[in-house]
């Protein structure tokens, strides 16, 4: 058997796989793909089809199931992998689709999961150093103590923070897209500070690296079905990450009051606006540049996800709900052409 990527094993019946960017219309496909969504609905002659949605690691595709939905469905989960034997073509309407010739359990052995799920360009034993680098920068003792106590090497949540997902669809939807995400917007909010004058690094990187916090108990803990848990949906991510970070302040002796407000503040209200779901608006220099860069990585972490889905030779993405509309690419060409013309 051969050996696989992190220490797994595949099994003599492993499939080779084509990553679903590199297929071409009219490629067969007999492959174990991800089953991302499942959407039941029903015919004008009132019967039942299926909308799958499949993936792996470099996007998506969509499946139909017309018929025999009764048999097919024990076969499919959301989160779930399935072996997908059909043909991938690209309809001039609908876009991209398998058109299935059979759905079969997705042996063991057959696949590898780290083939199936999207993942940081950026390894997490890398961003956890980087991440241990910022937090030792921060010099206020009931700050950095906090830092310590919340996402700390020894703290109890650490390997929750560590292996979270950011969102469930539009940036950063996969394991550790939270240590991602809230690393790159507490090294920017770093280097900004060092650019206006009148923002206290300290708490506006500490509010940086807590700001989601509450996404460790608003969404579930498996990575290849990313869902809202009960408290997410009763409750929220903002005031899951209050509630934690102020229960964890009020453990520290002499945490000063006005800092509290002044972190506390940005976890409110770093979503920006009410309609997004801040409770209040940013109303210091710090929790307004967390919510400008957390928005701006927001953005960037779509353009990132639309780029892993592109087609060999495609500039253009389709529409995205995200960013309202087609992101570019071509930029690419013309740095590729320059280096090339350097190298020359």
């Amino acid at each position: 058997m051969a050996r696989a990527r992190h220490g797994t094993v595949r099994g003599p019946g492993y499939l080779p796989c084509m990553l679903i960017r590199e297929v071409s219309d009219g490629t067969d496909l007999d492959q174990v793909l991800m089953v991302r969504e499942i959407d039941k609905r029903v015919k004008r002659d009132g019967g039942e089809f299926l909308r799958l949605t499949l993936g792996d690691r470099s996007g998506q595709v969509v499946a139909m199931v017309w018929d025999g939905v009764p048999d097919v469905a024990p076969l499919v989960a959301a989160g779930q992998p399935v072996r997908v034997v059909g043909r991938y073509v690209v309809h001039p309407r609908y876009g991209p689709q398998v058109n299935l010739q059979a759905l079969r359990p997705a042996e063991p052995g057959s696949y590898e999961l780290d083939d199936l799920l999207d993942g940081p360009l950026r390894n997490a034993e890398q961003m956890e150093g980087d991440l241990r680098e910022l937090v030792a920068t921060v010099r206020q003792p009931h700050l950095h103590a906090l830092l310590e106590r919340l996402i700390g090497a020894g703290a109890d949540r650490w390997p929750a923070y560590r292996d979270a997902p950011a969102a469930k669809f539009y940036h950063q939807a996969y394991r550790h897209g939270l240590l991602e995400h809230c690393l790159t917007v507490g090294q920017a909010v770093s280097a900004i500070s060092a650019t206006f004058p009148g923002i206290d690094r300290d708490v506006a990187v500490t509010g940086a690296l807590l700001h989601d916090i509450g996404k460790l108990d608003a969404y579930t803990d498996d990575p290849a079905n990313i869902e809202l848990t009960d408290d997410g949906r009763l409750q929220g991510e903002i005031a899951l990450g209050y509630y934690r970070v102020r229960r964890e302040i009020e453990e520290i002796g002499g945490f000063p009051p006005s800092l509290a407000k002044e972190l506390l503040h940005i976890i409110l209200s770093h979503h920006g606006t009410h309609e997004h779901g801040s409770p209040v608006l940013p109303a210091t220099r710090e929790a307004t540049l967390v919510h400008m860069i957390d928005n701006l990585g927001g953005r960037l972490g779509s353009f990132d996800r639309l780029e892993k889905e592109l087609r060999e030779g495609e500039r253009w993405s389709s529409f995205d709900r995200a960013l309202g509309g087609g992101a570019y690419f071509g930029g690419h060409d013309a740095l590729e052409e320059a280096s090339r013309r350097d190298a020359a």
